[in-house]
């Protein structure tokens, strides 16, 4: 025989929320000033809600920032050929990896950036038939496009570094005790 779960009658009292008079309401100190009315969001905000928000552990967010910059390499090597296109394609993928990133792995945002910078220079990277002559033409795009790599690296620490400060400040006011 089967036999259902049920409640006592305590719980269940317990779980609703009982009516209050009007003045419990207000707080019991007088007239109460009328709900704000909330405007909707500019819809630039909008948008940028609709975006996709995923947290990126910072072996994820390595992963994602490599992958991305060697399709990038390739596809520019296949059409444009030109390391500026890369070093332009450059900066919306290290921004969206420090902004990608989880609270926890912010520090890794601004060290994968230019490590996934050097994995899609490898297409890109004139040189000869051996291995010393592209690891020579590696070198050599690294230096002529050294300004897009710092400005990517810059970039993607000057977001990791506002979002860990705005962490802690967020943190410091959860921990203050009340006045």
């Amino acid at each position: 025989m089967e036999q259902h779960k049920t409640r006592p009658p305590h719980i269940r009292a317990r779980r609703e929320a009982p009516s209050l008079p009007p003045q419990a309401a207000r707080g019991g100190r007088g007239p109460t000033r009328p709900a704000a009315v909330r405007r909707p969001a500019p819809p630039v905000a909008q948008a940028v809600r609709r975006f996709p928000n995923p947290r990126l552990t910072g072996l994820g967010g390595g992963l994602f920032c490599i992958a991305t910059m060697l399709v990038l390499g390739c596809l520019d090597a296949l059409t444009f050929g030109s390391l500026t296109v890369y070093g332009v394609l450059f900066l919306p993928v290290s921004v969206l990896t420090a902004v990608w990133m989880r609270r926890n792995d912010l520090v890794t945002a601004p060290v994968v950036v230019p490590i996934a910078f050097a994995a899609g220079l490898v297409p890109l990277a004139q040189g000869g038939d051996g291995i010393g002559s592209r690891l020579m033409g590696l070198v050599t795009a690294l230096a002529t496009e050294a300004g897009w790599l710092y400005g990517g690296t810059l970039v993607a620490g000057l977001i990791a570094t506002v979002r860990k400060v705005r962490l802690m400040n967020r943190r410091r006011r959860a921990n203050r005790p009340p006045v």
